[in-house]
C-alpha cells in the first residue's frame, strides 16, 4: 500500500496556529478571558501601529515565550491536539474573520503580573485581567 501525504494548501491558516501558539505560550490558557484579551490585544497592536500580524507575534520583545531563555518557550511546541490549545485557535479564528470584541480596552502592549518591564514603571495599566496587564 502506497500512501500519499496530503498538504494544507491554504498557508493563511497557518498563520492561526502561529498566534494561537504564541497565545497558548503567553497564557496556557489559563482562562478565556485571559486568551481573549491578549488575541484582541495583538489584533489592537496590528492595527494601531499598521503592522502585519506577522510582525505583531514575532516580536520577540513583546512575547518573552519566543526567546528560548523563556521558561514559557516550550509550550510552542503544544500539541494540536490539546483542548487549551484549540480552545486558543478558535478565539483567534474568531480574530481572524473579526468577530473577536475588544476584550483589553484598546490596549497594544501587555505583560504578566509576575514582571515589571522598564517600558511599563513610566505608564499605568488599563487592565488587569487574569494575571495579564495591558498597556495603551
Amino acid at each position: 500500500m502506497q500512501l500519499t501525504l496530503i498538504r494544507n494548501t491554504d498557508e493563511s491558516k497557518s498563520v492561526f496556529y502561529k498566534i494561537a501558539r504564541v497565545v497558548y505560550a503567553e497564557t496556557c490558557a489559563s482562562s478565556l478571558n485571559a486568551v481573549e484579551a491578549l488575541t484582541s490585544m495583538i489584533k489592537n497592536r496590528a492595527d494601531k501601529m499598521n503592522l502585519d500580524i506577522t510582525d505583531v507575534i514575532s516580536d520577540t520583545n513583546l512575547f518573552s515565550s519566543l526567546n528560548t531563555s523563556s521558561p514559557r518557550n516550550k509550550f510552542l511546541s503544544v500539541t494540536v491536539n490539546n483542548p487549551k490549545f484549540q480552545m486558543c485557535l478558535r478565539v483567534v479564528t474568531r480574530m481572524m474573520h473579526g468577530m473577536l470584541a475588544d476584550c483589553c480596552y484598546g490596549a497594544t502592549c501587555f505583560h504578566h503580573d509576575d514582571e515589571i518591564p522598564t517600558w511599563a514603571t513610566s505608564r499605568g495599566y488599563i487592565a488587569d485581567i487574569d494575571g495579564l496587564l495591558f498597556y495603551i
